[in-house]
């Protein structure tokens, strides 16, 4: 029996990578989609030898891709986290890093024409059910990958791209704090639980035993943490609302400590350290998403960043207040631009704007055993 083949083109979005389909070339059914998308990806096997996965949480990754039929919007964005150990795809979370290649992938496939200069897109994430405004640099008509725009965690330079993610409060759970309050205590420990672009459950790396400087190859090797922060999030997820939240990724968990102090040779200074578990290792840099969430969590008073980075000086209480927001991470810093006011003391996210690059890298077809579709 012959395989099928899925068109699809193979990029690199941010710091992570993976295969953009249309989804009209996947099966409609979701239990059929999944299983196609374990085999093209190789899961589950550590090595996905058998696929386009290459091992790693950030190489393991879908984005699904088609015309928008909503209103002001051009395209829907679907992202999936394909696991590596377990037959297991996840849509619950979304990539801010995926996304930064979906204004090429939508100009390559035609859904969206080309303007000679920049082409402008609005973008709708299922996952989240957030708008993203994005900014592709397109030149003559045609997507240009490469330029002087460089971002932590990825070598080399590429043409930029803007991103500038509205409605993102409230992701999964409809609020800024699910709990109702900044901080609660979890298992002893004191945690912010922060629903901004992701649900987060916020912790002291000092609470933890850490300082909060170490590697991602530090932090993975340590089990025993990793053992301790589930039971921590998994009492989190039910408190949060997200239910038993055991064979799930969301809520992440982000351990948070002290910017680096500033030094001549580093040229940006944070506002806060940050090291982002997806949830069972650290992210080698930083999800865009979980920077959003992270810079949620400082700019609200009371949580358990508190105190951990630069006072944060809130000019008005009623008015828009627009800063950049740095996000320290084991690559390098995610630089965020915020827009936000307080309301009686919470917090009003209006919107974050980002930098991020992308860069095509294989055009064709996967191939999947057709049994795997054509399976009952």
């Amino acid at each position: 029996m012959p395989q099928t083949a899925i068109p699809c083109i193979l990029m690199r979005g941010g710091t992570s990578k993976g295969p953009y389909f249309r989804f009209a070339d996947l099966p409609a059914d979701v239990a059929v989609r999944d299983r196609v998308l374990l085999a093209a990806m190789g899961s589950p096997d550590i090595r996905q030898i058998d696929g386009l996965g290459g091992g790693d949480t950030l190489t393991s990754k879908v984005a699904m891709v088609g015309p928008s039929r909503r209103e002001d919007v051009d395209v829907d964005y679907l992202f999936a986290q394909v696991d590596i150990r377990s037959a297991r795809v996840d849509t619950g979370p979304s990539c801010g890093n995926l996304l930064s290649g979906v204004g090429a992938f939508a100009i390559e496939t035609g859904m969206v024409p080309a303007r000679d200069g920049v082409t402008e897109m609005r973008v709708y994430n299922v996952n989240t059910g957030a708008r993203i405004d994005l900014v592709t640099q397109t030149p003559g008509g045609r997507v240009e990958y490469e330029g002087d725009a460089r971002i932590s965690g990825v070598p080399g330079s590429a043409a930029l791209v803007v991103c500038k993610y509205m409605d993102v409060t409230g992701s999964k759970t409809g609020s800024l704090m699910p709990t109702g309050q900044a901080r609660d205590t979890v298992q002893g420990v004191d945690v912010s639980c922060i629903d901004v672009a992701v649900p987060c459950v916020f912790i002291r790396a000092a609470d933890l035993g850490l300082d909060g400087g170490e590697s991602s190859d530090e932090i993975n090797a340590n089990t025993g943490l990793f053992t301790r922060i589930e039971a921590i999030r998994r009492e989190a997820g039910t408190r949060m609302g997200l239910g038993d939240v055991r064979d799930k990724v969301l809520p992440k968990v982000v351990l948070l400590s002290a910017p680096t102090p500033a030094r001549k040779d580093v040229d940006v200074s944070g506002d806060i350290r940050s090291r982002y578990l997806t949830p069972q290792t650290c992210h080698a840099a930083h999800a865009v998403t979980g920077g959003m969430a992270v810079a949620a969590c400082c700019l609200q008073p009371g949580t358990i960043a508190e105190g951990l980075g630069p006072a944060i000086e809130h000019e008005t209480t009623d008015g828009l207040k627009e800063r950049p927001f740095v996000v320290e991470h084991p690559s390098g810093v995610l630089e965020l631009d915020i827009g936000y006011r307080l309301d009686d003391g919470q917090l009003v996210f209006e919107y974050a704007g980002i930098i991020r690059t992308a860069r095509k890298l294989m055009e064709g077809s996967v191939f999947v055993p057709s049994q795997i579709w054509d399976e009952n």
